[in-house]
């Protein structure tokens, strides 16, 4: 089986957001442990003798923790980007202005019980976007919903830098959202669900 890899970061620092050091530990260290703890189970998984409940509960959460990791260094970013027009424009639609999808977005993610992450979705059936809280790392939760944008609310992602002002890192988060990255996860959504819902109607 194809190994998975811990992805490069497009930059070295995010300051003030995250410190030098608090971005590679948690870029080395933990999302490295998830990536190292998937490809183990996945050796693991090839053998004839396994304990079928433990490994594919260890898999479900090593995989979820890269995937999203992956999908969270990607929505950062060192310049400021603009926020493009499509993603502007449903914003507004489904939550009547941006400051009131980042009030509701800062709060999800400052409710956050324990460990978990804070994501702008956007529903397959009905392309409303939809702000969801993800326990631990079960993406399983949320098959139906892709995700756009989200926030790592794991203390190991912000507590060298914060301890436990969680407020302060969520503040933080907004000047390096990398926005022209949540468009064209939006835009891709689009173009993959029009497709879909065309091929649905043909064989109708």
């Amino acid at each position: 089986m194809r190994e998975y890899s811990l992805p490069k970061l497009g930059y070295d620092n995010l300051a003030p957001f995250l410190s030098s050091e608090q971005l590679k530990i948690h870029h080395e260290k933990h999302h490295k442990s998830y990536v190292d703890a998937v490809n183990n189970i996945l050796q693991e998984m090839s053998g004839k003798d396994i304990k079928q409940k433990r490994v594919l509960k260890d898999f479900s959460f090593n995989i979820g923790g890269h995937l999203l990791h992956s999908l969270f260094w990607k929505n950062l970013s060192d310049q400021k980007k603009e926020m493009p027009q499509e993603i502007k424009d449903s914003i507004e639609e489904n939550f009547n202005s941006f400051s009131e999808f980042k009030e509701k977005f800062s709060s999800a993610a400052l409710t956050v019980e324990g460990s978990g992450w804070a994501a702008l979705t956007i529903c397959r059936e009905t392309g409303n976007l939809i702000i969801c809280q993800i326990e631990k790392h079960n993406v399983n939760i949320y098959p139906h919903f892709e995700i756009l944008l989200i926030l790592d609310l794991f203390e190991h992602a912000y507590y060298i830098d914060y301890r436990n002002k969680r407020n302060d890192y969520i503040d933080n988060f907004w000047p390096f959202v990398d926005w022209q990255e949540v468009n064209n996860r939006f835009t891709h959504f689009n173009k993959w669900h029009k497709i879909e819902k065309n091929e649905e109607n043909s064989l109708n």
